[in-house]
This record gives C-alpha cells, sequence and structure tokens, in this order.
C-alpha cells in the first residue's frame, strides 16, 4: 500500500479495528488504494499501528466479508474491484458508524444542533 496512511487514535471512543475499517474503506471506495493494490500484512500495519494483530485481523475480516478486499495464500492482502453497480448500504452497520461518529462529537463537547451542522456539511 503506497497510498494514505492509515491513522488510529487509541484514545477516542470509537475502536480501533473500525477506525482501520472505515479509512481502508473509504480509500478503496474514492478510488485512492487502487484494484490489486497490495496491503500491508495484518502483523505489519499493527506494528505499523502499535496495535494488537488481532484488532487489524478483525478490520480486515470486515472488509473482506464487505468485498472490498480479498485475501489469497501466496499472494497477500489486496483492494477488490469495486461493483459495477451501486450497492445499498446495511443498514445496522449504518447505525453503528452514526452511533460512533455521535458518540465522538459528544466527547469533543459537540451538541445536537453542532453534530448536525457537521453531518449536513460533510454531505454537501
Amino acid at each position: 500500500m503506497t497510498g494514505p496512511a492509515v491513522r488510529v487514535d487509541t484514545t477516542g471512543p470509537v475502536p480501533p479495528y473500525e477506525q482501520i475499517r472505515a479509512q481502508l474503506a473509504a480509500l478503496i471506495a474514492t478510488g485512492q488504494l487502487a484494484e490489486g493494490e497490495r496491503l500491508p500484512t495484518v502483523r505489519q500495519l499493527a506494528t505499523d499501528l502499535g496495535l494488537a494483530p488481532g484488532t487489524v485481523a478483525r478490520a480486515y475480516r470486515e472488509l473482506e466479508t464487505a468485498k472490498l478486499i480479498h485475501t489469497r495464500r501466496g499472494a497477500g492482502t489486496r483492494a477488490a474491484a469495486l461493483p459495477s453497480e451501486p450497492q445499498q448500504p446495511d443498514p445496522a452497520q449504518l447505525a453503528r458508524l452514526a452511533r460512533d461518529f455521535a458518540s465522538a462529537a459528544r466527547a469533543l463537547g459537540a451538541d445536537t444542533e453542532a453534530i448536525l451542522t457537521a453531518v449536513r456539511k460533510a454531505l454537501e
């Protein structure tokens, strides 16, 4: 992976595996991580981020379940091709992401209106 680095805030309310999953999913969805581009091994990314390998493995498993990456013995873990048709988001995953964002924003001291304003701006 030669693209942008993944960063993890271990002091925040969002679990590290979810931060990794969300960042890699965004890199793949935006094309910053191209189809076929190799990702670091679980052990290497865990070492780079100062995390347990199981944390990175969980993020990779979730990305593989979402068909955003694929792993083959001897070929490593690579970014998968984006689906040609837009996918419908998983309502449970979307709700979890919204809860995580709201919790993180509240931890920063944001009230409901500030959170909604931030979301509206992000969607523009």
